[in-house]
């Protein structure tokens, strides 16, 4: 059963405190403990990056309406050979949400660009070789566009279950923009989506895995900020032209996410680069975490 209450409404930095002691799940509860607070250039406040590892730079990008948590598996098969940097896309997961922030696809980008520079900034000289990045799902698309936003900076590619590659920005009106929101807080729509990633719900779904899928729910701000990020359309229709890095895609043959039409729209577009994980459905990352160290 959860430790934290779900009526609670909270900032970014208390969640992360409490979900460094309190999770249910161990690995969780490990990449919470490896969370700092970095200031910004450009950015008032303070936002979260799980900083961990040995090795050359990995940035990890998470999924629509998920966390830095999402990636508490992989993390730690990664951690002795990369030196790995897991930030909260900007309006999501447990970073802070000005009421004049941009949550739109351009706000996500300046925040990367700017956590990409910090990093350069703390390196020692010379030291700081150009990124590989991991992109889930919507971070996937994201992982597509900053390649492309920053040739020089980013090495290669690795997306999983790429979302938002094909198709066309649809941009919600108001008044369905925040019908979603409410669905997408009811525990039950949680539970089911939850379920719905995992190739076997029935093992793989429990207490642990629902209450890191909701926890980010209780930063104050959630619901505005991702209404409006779905009145921007998102990153939809952000996969042509492919950057010109190396890229790979993993892909689980059971996901039951992204519909057949969208699947199929993407494989053409990506072709021969993809590899397709049996066992596997929406989330290579936690269903076959070693399959995905492996091609890293």
């Amino acid at each position: 059963m959860s430790r934290f209450p779900q009526a609670e409404w909270c900032q970014g930095p208390e969640l992360i405190a409490r979900a460094a002691s309190n999770l249910l799940d161990p690995q969780g509860r490990d990449l919470a403990g490896r969370v700092q607070w970095w200031e910004l250039p450009g950015f008032s406040g303070r936002w979260p990056v799980a900083v961990l590892g040995e090795g050359k730079p990995l940035l990890l990008l998470h999924g629509f309406d998920s966390s830095l948590l999402e990636f508490r598996r992989l993390a730690p098969l990664l951690a002795p050979r990369f030196r790995l940097y897991i930030p909260d896309l900007y309006g999501f997961g447990f970073s802070p949400r000005p009421a004049a922030g941009r949550y739109n696809p351009s706000g996500v980008l300046d925040h990367l660009t700017a956590v990409v520079e910090q990093i350069e900034a703390t390196s020692a000289p010379g030291s700081a070789p150009p990124l590989g990045v991991i992109g889930a799902s919507m971070g996937g698309s994201v992982a597509v566009e900053l390649a492309r936003r920053l040739p020089m900076r980013v090495s290669r590619l690795l997306l999983l279950a790429p979302a938002g590659l094909t198709g066309r920005p649809m941009p919600l009106p108001p008044l369905l923009d925040r019908l979603g929101v409410r669905f997408l807080a009811l525990p039950g729509v949680r539970r089911g989506l939850c379920r719905q990633a995992f190739a076997d719900p029935e093992s793989s779904v429990g207490p642990a895995e629902e209450e890191i899928a909701s926890l980010h729910l209780q930063v104050i701000g959630w619901g505005e900020a991702l209404g409006r990020f779905a009145r921007s359309g998102g990153f939809a229709g952000c996969g042509e032209p492919l950057p010109n890095q190396p890229l790979k895609v993993l892909w689980g043959a059971d996901d039951r996410i992204l519909r057949q039409p969208q699947k199929r729209a993407a494989l053409a577009l990506l072709g021969d680069r993809v590899e397709e994980l049996t066992a596997c459905g929406h989330l290579p990352h936690l269903d076959r975490p070693e399959a995905v160290a492996a091609v890293c």
